[in-house]
């Protein structure tokens, strides 16, 4: 079954944005950086979603994020699925830490449960069967509005996919953009560029054998 085998962000300055990320987060590698000055603007089209357990935990990162650097886009706040927020990193990477729960069941952990990259897609079932045809599982679907893959044993990142427009809308940015993604996809499908222009490459074999 192919998955995400890893996740790499282009930034200004990959020292810097390591910082960013371990006292955000507490990620420590989860998520490979690289140097790039290639010209972006508005939208990149995708967010990195942390998925934690409840409420507190959410203000958490939110916070230290701020406090790291990251701008505010959306305060954290109750919604019809959860508890949520959404922020900027200094490099322009969209963040969105949510809980399914609406009330704290303990103390705060920071512990992050799943990483999931989500897509904005100009058409979900197209792009849902363009990835099945590489060898992806889909694990949930919600007609042409959602879908998300199966990750493999050694994934750090789950991938989904959601209409761009609504992607937009949800994180609360306009829906336009352009230039370059800023992201590259590593796995077991190998090598291509989807139909949103979002590339893969193929994972090294110390990767796939984690």
């Amino acid at each position: 079954m192919a998955s995400i085998e890893s996740v790499t962000l282009d930034v200004a300055d990959t020292a810097a944005a390591r910082r960013f990320h371990s006292a955000a987060f507490g990620l420590d590698g989860q998520i490979r950086l690289r140097a790039s000055e290639e010209a972006t603007h508005g939208f990149r089209g995708f967010t990195l979603g942390l998925t934690v357990s409840q409420p507190g935990d959410v203000d958490s990162l939110i916070g230290t994020a701020v406090d790291a650097g990251a701008v505010p886009l959306k305060p954290a706040a109750k919604s019809l699925w959860g508890y949520g927020g959404v922020v900027r990193d200094p490099d322009g990477t969209i963040w969105k830490v949510a809980t399914s729960a609406k009330k704290d069941r303990g103390p705060v952990t920071r512990r992050i449960d799943e990483i999931v990259l989500l897509l904005g897609v100009a058409d979900v079932a197209a792009s849902k069967r363009f990835y099945v045809a590489r060898g992806l599982t889909v694990a949930k679907s919600f007609g042409r509005t959602y879908a998300e893959f199966a990750g493999g044993a050694s994934s750090p990142v789950k991938l989904a996919l959601y209409r761009r427009r609504a992607l937009a809308k949800d994180l609360g940015v306009p829906e336009e953009g352009g230039g370059s993604h800023r992201l590259v996809i590593g796995g077991g499908a190998g090598a291509f560029t989807d139909p949103d222009g979002f590339a893969w490459e193929a994972a090294s074999p110390a990767a796939l054998a984690r």
